[in-house]
Parts: C-alpha cells; sequence; structure tokens
C-alpha cells in the first residue's frame, strides 16, 4: 500500500488516475488532456504501473493504459478502518449530546 500512497502523492499521477477512472485511454490522449509532454506521461504512467495501479495494453503502435483495481480496493479497506473508528467516535458523540439534551435545564443563576 505505500507504493500506492507513494504513486498518488504526486498531483500529475492522481490526475491520470483520475482519467483513467473514465475509460481507458492511450498517452496521447493522456498528455493532452493533462497538457503535459509525452515523456512526462509516460514516466509517470511507468511509476504508477510499477505501483500496480494502472495496466498497459499494446494496440498496433499505441500504448492504452487501464485502471487495476486490486491496489485501489486496499486502499479503501484500509480507509475503511478510520471510518469505522469516526463512525464509533460519532456515535459516542451523538450519545453524549443525547444524555446532555434529556437533563431538565437548571435556571439561571443555579
Amino acid at each position: 500500500m505505500n507504493a500506492t500512497l507513494s504513486a498518488l502523492a504526486e498531483p500529475n499521477r492522481l490526475h491520470i488516475v483520475e482519467l483513467l477512472r473514465d475509460g481507458p485511454l492511450p498517452v496521447g490522449d493522456i498528455a493532452e488532456k493533462l497538457h503535459l509532454q509525452q515523456p512526462q506521461v509516460s514516466k509517470h504512467l511507468r511509476v504508477l504501473h510499477d505501483a500496480g495501479l494502472v495496466g498497459v495494453q499494446p494496440a498496433a503502435n499505441r500504448r492504452i493504459y487501464m485502471l487495476e483495481t486490486r491496489p485501489l480496493q486496499e486502499l479503501d479497506a484500509w480507509l475503511g478502518s478510520f471510518r469505522r473508528v469516526w463512525e464509533d467516535r460519532f456515535d459516542q458523540l451523538d450519545d453524549y449530546l443525547q444524555e446532555l439534551q434529556s437533563k431538565p435545564k437548571q435556571p439561571d443563576g443555579e
């Protein structure tokens, strides 16, 4: 998972992943959409590929990149553990606030 987080920490790589969320794209289209040079995009795609976030399919003289779901599922599971902790804390806060609201109000000055 460290490789996934490290790869996604760079803004251009995150933008590439967001683009590929809508479907596979060739390198040239990614470069055009992000207003980057193709060699830059190829370097970012290599990092994403090494992290397991993208797969590549050769098509004639083009390379088509697509998202790989496994690393994103692992990241979601890891984030899910934090969601559960926060949901428990919010439930405890909600219980405490309901307890406070159910207590009779004290008149001013007491």
